[in-house]
């Protein structure tokens, strides 16, 4: 297997564990869209209690990547949402499966088909 195998089973495996109603092969997607950002432990997980974390996100991901135009309250109650999904003490939250929630959340997963 290789390491991009061994990341996408580990997801798989966290979203059925957290029932997160995820299908395998859109996490497959999410996580080779992410390139190296999944072979980072620093990169790997988001921390919820990072408001500049979360700030990246909500720029650089729904705004930029999704073209949210939404207001940045309206995008951080998303944010918050999904955080609470993973579980407010899980603290290992993959941002393949953060990134694939909140793509749902944004009614915009069609980029990951």
């Amino acid at each position: 297997m290789s390491k991009l195998d061994d990341k996408i089973k580990l997801y798989q495996e966290e979203s059925k564990k957290l029932n997160l109603g995820l299908s395998d092969e859109y996490i497959a997607n999410i996580a080779k869209s992410l390139g190296p950002a999944i072979y980072r432990a620093d990169t790997e997980i988001v921390a919820c209690g990072d408001k500049s974390e979360l700030d990246r996100i909500r720029n650089n991901y729904l705004k930029k990547k999704l073209g949210l135009e939404d207001d940045n309250s309206t995008l951080d109650e998303m944010i918050q949402r999904v955080c609470v999904k993973l579980g407010t003490s899980n603290r290992r939250k993959y941002r393949a499966l953060f990134y694939g929630l909140l793509a749902i959340e944004a009614k915009k997963e069609s980029i990951y088909a």
